[in-house]
């Protein structure tokens, strides 16, 4: 990489997970950027090189989030597990540090919290639950479809080693056909009719709104989703996937560089995309 004296320097949290590793190349192969700081407590001490293959010398990875400070890191990035991040989040407003977050798991009494930190910090905060650009117009075109179909279900499939069910992408899209229906003055989505469930779950979870969700987890998936809508006689499928972890890198770097200029919290990339 070849760094100049405005390279925006950027730290990575959870540097060794899966995500993680990806944005310490996305960063590292972005000539705007500076990644000057990688945190993970299970790999502390150990060359970054040997981590990511990113070819960036002299960053070893930390155990701590204290670790951005020390290298004067301008915006954090944090890809870990819930109770960490909303660590990150706290020490970022307290400490002046914008911060990117791609963490699901928050809840809406913790994101009011966060939301409060930023507004009296002088950092900024992104807070989505997916960064690949389709997912985000996926949730857009659902919105569009909600207030003219009569039914809706949410299908979403992630790899084996997920720790939430079901996804925050999942969880956001039901609020936002759920709201985009009520914002049209139509009917609630209509209740479930089923009256008896052979197998325990099999009508999946009701989520915001009513509407139902099911989640799949299996070996060699990465993140995919489908918002099935119904009404007599048709029906209309939206289906979103990232086959790679790559695909949310262009969301995550757009959020990198966009973040110092949206004040307080911003959840999703919507506002970024100015739709």
């Amino acid at each position: 990489m070849t760094e100049t004296a405005t390279a925006l320097r950027v730290g990575v949290l959870g540097a060794g997970g899966r995500m993680g590793r990806e944005v310490c190349r996305a960063v590292t192969e972005d000539p705007e950027l500076e990644l000057v700081s990688a945190v993970d407590p299970a790999l502390t001490g150990i060359d970054l090189r040997q981590v990511t293959g990113s070819d960036v010398a002299g960053v070893q990875v930390a155990g701590d989030v204290d670790d951005l400070g020390r290298a004067g890191a301008e915006v954090a990035v944090d890809f870990t597990v819930a109770t960490v991040a909303r660590d990150t989040m706290r020490w970022c407003a307290a400490h002046g540090v914008h911060c990117v977050v791609g963490t699901t798991g928050i809840s809406e009494a913790e994101v009011g919290e966060i939301e409060a930190l930023f507004a009296a910090s002088t950092a900024n905060c992104v807070l989505a639950a997916n960064f690949a650009l389709s997912a985000v117009l996926m949730m857009r075109f659902a919105e569009l479809a909600a207030p003219f179909m009569d039914g809706v279900e949410i299908v979403e499939l992630h790899h084996d080693d997920k720790l939430d069910a079901p996804s925050g992408t999942a969880l956001r899209t039901a609020e936002r056909v759920d709201a985009a229906r009520r914002a049209a003055g139509r009917p609630s989505w209509p209740a479930d009719r089923t009256a008896s469930a052979v197998v325990a779950g099999a009508r999946g979870g009701e989520g915001p709104g009513g509407v139902r969700v099911h989640s799949v987890r299996l070996p060699g998936l990465v993140a995919h989703q489908e918002v099935i809508f119904g009404a007599p006689g048709q029906s209309l499928t939206l289906r979103q996937d990232s086959y790679d972890r790559s695909s949310f890198m262009p969301g995550v770097l757009l959020a990198v560089k966009s973040v110092a200029d949206r004040p307080g919290l911003t959840i999703g990339l919507d506002a970024l995309l100015e739709f």
